[in-house]
């Protein structure tokens, strides 16, 4: 184990404190400083470290294996190689300087590692938060789509055929008409079962691909919060991968889930573009808009939540998404994806 005495308690004395303490190799027998207050002076006594404001005295004590000067003063340096004990090593001028100031750059790339994990973290627990919130809140919506929609169609359909029954022996007429109206129930009942499954996992994106996917999944978006939408589509659709697709569709399905919970609006447009080279898509509402400087500074707000989902999926695809709102006056959310040169689905 090497014994080092550092002379000089400043900055750079406290950076080498920092990192040498946790370092089972060295152990830091003594700290100088002619100011009792320095930074570098009040961590050793936290850490229960000797300090004295005569470095002569590390000197005198022998204990030491190496002195390290972070003074910058040149008297200091040149009374420590003047009384330097035999078999003690000494580091100081630029050399200590420089030194420190490495130590220090490792010291502030922690503490900004540190730093963004707790971004992250704090990040992740929004993320589980949102998802079992919006577990939840999905979970409701399709029992209610499935007791208000499917369950009373087939409710219907059962109080048809019965009534078809009791007619067919007696009113032909009358039971043929039963019957067009259980076809008619019938239909409405398997778009209502195609909808409810499509909104577990949007299989037309493996079988149509995206527009005709985005064409679906509107229809029932409108129906069910009475938001007129318009969708605009050009370019070819095969030009689009499939993971490409689905995050694009996720993207807008989040921006129009925003537009339901926070806007306000009556109206959302939906313009995607297939280029050679790139995706470009517009989610434009006609709500009431929001201060998004404000909401960048709250991370705690669920409609930050989905913004930075919309952004974090654009940029997984090395694209970008812009979010454009003004208040009272809509939002718009922007998002350019790079497509493969020649790649097929």
């Amino acid at each position: 184990m090497t014994k080092v005495a550092i002379i000089g308690a400043g900055k750079g004395g406290c950076s080498l404190i920092e990192i040498f303490h946790n370092d089972p190799l060295v152990q830091i027998i003594g700290i100088a400083d002619v100011d009792k207050n320095a930074p570098g002076i009040r961590l050793a006594k936290k850490l229960r470290i000797s300090v004295t404001r005569d470095y002569k005295r590390l000197l005198r004590s022998k204990k030491a294996d190496l002195v390290i000067d972070v003074t910058g003063d040149r008297q200091v340096e040149t009374a420590l190689h003047a009384a330097l004990p035999p078999g003690m090593a000494i580091i100081g001028g630029p050399s200590a300087k420089f030194m420190w100031q490495l130590i220090e750059e490792r010291m502030q790339s922690k503490d900004k590692i540190e730093q963004h994990l707790l971004e992250y973290q704090s990040l992740y627990r929004l993320y589980v938060k949102e998802v079992e919130l919006a577990v939840a809140e999905e979970r409701t919506r399709i029992a209610c789509d499935i007791h208000d929609g499917l369950i009373q169609t087939l409710i219907g359909l059962n109080y048809h055929l019965e009534y078809c029954s009791d007619q067919l022996e007696n009113n032909t007429d009358t039971a043929l008409r039963a019957v067009k109206e259980v076809k008619r129930l019938l239909k409405e009942g398997i778009t209502e079962a195609r909808e409810a499954v499509f909104n577990l996992r949007p299989i037309y994106l493996d079988q149509a691909g995206l527009y005709q996917a985005l064409s679906n999944y509107l229809k029932t978006y409108e129906k069910q919060y009475q938001i007129k939408t318009v969708l605009k589509t050009s370019g070819e659709v095969r030009q689009i991968p499939s993971e490409t697709a689905t995050f694009v569709f996720r993207i807008i399905q989040e921006a129009l889930a925003n537009v339901q919970k926070h806007s306000e609006a009556n109206r959302v447009s939906i313009t995607v573009r297939t280029g050679k080279t790139q995706l470009t898509a517009s989610i434009f509402d006609n709500g009431i808009g929001f201060d998004l400087l404000g909401i960048g500074r709250n991370p705690d707000k669920q409609s930050s939540f989905g913004l930075k989902a919309i952004s974090e999926r654009a940029r997984l695809l090395g694209g970008t998404a812009k979010i454009v709102s003004k208040e009272k006056k809509g939002t718009e959310v922007l998002v350019q994806i790079p497509l493969p040169k020649g790649k097929q689905p």
